[in-house]
């Protein structure tokens, strides 16, 4: 759950939406308790009148020997009805009498539970033995009781039971008796479907929203990765909302700059290369009237060195500015391609078999590093033996040689451009400096890094290339 909620931005959208809909409900339910309960005894009781003062106008115009009928069919589940001749003046007597008629059950009705689990009125009447204080009549006023004739009303006091008390026009009174338990639960089957229902739209639009979101900016993390990875990228889509608009239009100006910017130093790189031919030129026909031959072979040794070093400066910077097309290759062919090369032109190389991996990258670029760390193997440390590992993030082409190794604080610093560590593993060695700046050069451009490390016998070079899941896609022959 943990992973899902640092991955997914639909997650949280979608737990953020729940624990809103959560709060709002209860604080929905804490505002509404007390209202709810006392609109639902409102309605019973404005009901309970209405069915009370209809059948007294209806006794009224019936002849006396049907009332007995009348009383009885007019019963319901929860309300009772009998007539007396004498005004009922002692309200607890009334109510006693008024829970054993509740209790009475009917001929066409039977005790059972009504759908909104309220118990019909025998077992309210045989669990609600009469407690509490006595009831006392309240004489109804003109505005809350619908006939002109006066009325007695009284809570019973338990199970939402009420009374009510009417004289008709012949001196009897009309009795009536209510009771039912109002359920004034949050949760019930309705409420708790419509919370299910609300929180099912809800986790729908929240999936949506987060996609729509999510879609851009995935769509920039490839292209930043890409970016990094030195591949050509195509401008992102500048739509959508204004924050995700002006993020891609950000990224599409960097992109512009950045390539700018490495154009304008390729060009001036260039020029200046070009503008120094001129005077290296020039200096080596003064050298050649040099009459000292000594003298004259110091200087055109300094000569061809700065011209190697300027050729050598200008093929770096063309391959940190490379426009190769990147493209899925086996890696493993590559390097043993370049190996066979090697070794037919007379160097001790060799390639131990490993996995066939295919990995998208720019072969031509890939291939001038390894070949850079391979010949720097072989001049430094004899022999070369190249093998290709895959751990659990990263593919690794890995150089071991049989030479002395590089000192821990030179470690870094023989990446650093025209730099020769002052006692060198081979006096005899050439080189401007350049080799291993290019390898690594060539490997940040891919996400990956070039790392060296000394063995008991040796020295180790890894190219260390990412792993990415596109590149998992596309396969894996073992």
């Amino acid at each position: 759950m943990r992973r899902i909620w640092r991955r997914s931005l639909a997650a949280r959208f979608i737990a953020f939406l729940l624990l809103a809909l959560a709060l709002s409900q209860a604080i929905g339910f804490l505002i509404s308790w007390d209202e709810r309960g006392h609109a639902l005894r409102a309605a019973a009781k404005n009901e309970f009148f209405s069915r009370t003062a209809s059948l007294a106008l209806l006794l009224e115009t019936t002849p006396p020997a049907l009332r007995g009928e009348i009383l009885q069919v007019s019963g319901t589940a929860y309300t009772r009805f009998w007539t007396t001749p004498q005004e009922p003046l002692d309200a607890a007597a009334w109510r006693d009498e008024a829970w054993v008629h509740l209790a009475t059950p009917l001929p066409s009705l039977k005790p059972v539970e009504d759908g909104a689990g309220s118990l019909a009125p025998i077992a309210i009447a045989s669990a609600a033995a009469p407690a509490g204080p006595a009831p006392r009549w309240k004489e109804l006023s003109s505005h809350a009781w619908p006939l002109s004739r006066p009325a007695r009303f009284a809570y019973l006091g338990e199970a939402n039971g009420m009374g009510l008390a009417v004289r008709l026009d012949d001196g009897s009174w009309l009795n009536a008796a209510y009771a039912k338990s109002v359920p004034n639960g949050a949760w019930n089957r309705q409420s708790i479907l419509s919370l299910l229902i609300t929180a099912v739209a809800l986790s729908a639009i929240a999936i949506l929203a987060a996609r729509g979101i999510t879609r851009p900016m995935r769509r920039l993390a490839a292209a930043a990765e890409l970016l990094g990875r030195g591949e050509s990228v195509p401008p992102l889509p500048e739509s959508g909302p204004d924050d995700i608009r002006h993020t891609a239009e950000a990224f599409n100006r960097m992109q512009a700059r950045l390539q700018r910017f490495v154009d304008d130093r390729t060009r001036m790189l260039a020029a200046i290369g070009h503008d120094l031919r001129t005077p290296l030129t020039s200096l080596r026909l003064r050298a050649e009237f040099v009459s000292d031959p000594e003298v004259q072979e110091k200087m055109l040794a300094t000569i061809e060195e700065i011209q190697t070093m300027t050729e050598a400066a200008l093929a770096f910077a063309r391959e940190e500015a490379t426009v190769e097309d990147t493209r899925t290759v086996d890696l493993s062919a590559l390097v043993e391609s370049l190996c066979d090369d090697l070794a037919e032109l007379g160097q001790q190389v060799v390639f131990l078999d490993g996995p066939r991996l295919n990995y998208r990258c720019r072969p031509d670029a890939l291939r001038r590093a390894v070949r850079n760390l391979v010949e720097n193997a072989v001049r430094y440390g004899e022999r070369a033996r190249v093998r290709l590992a895959r751990t659990a993030e990263s593919i690794e082409i890995v150089i071991e040689d049989d030479g002395p190794g590089v000192p821990d604080g030179d470690r870094e610093q023989v990446f650093e451009p025209f730099f020769r560590m002052e006692h060198s593993r081979n006096r005899e060695t050439g080189g401007v400096g350049l080799g291993l700046s290019i390898a690594r050069t060539i490997a940040r451009h891919h996400g990956g890094d070039v790392v060296l490390r000394n063995l008991e016998r040796g020295m180790r070079a890894s190219i260390s290339l990412p792993l990415e899941a596109r590149n998992e896609k596309r396969g894996t022959r073992n």
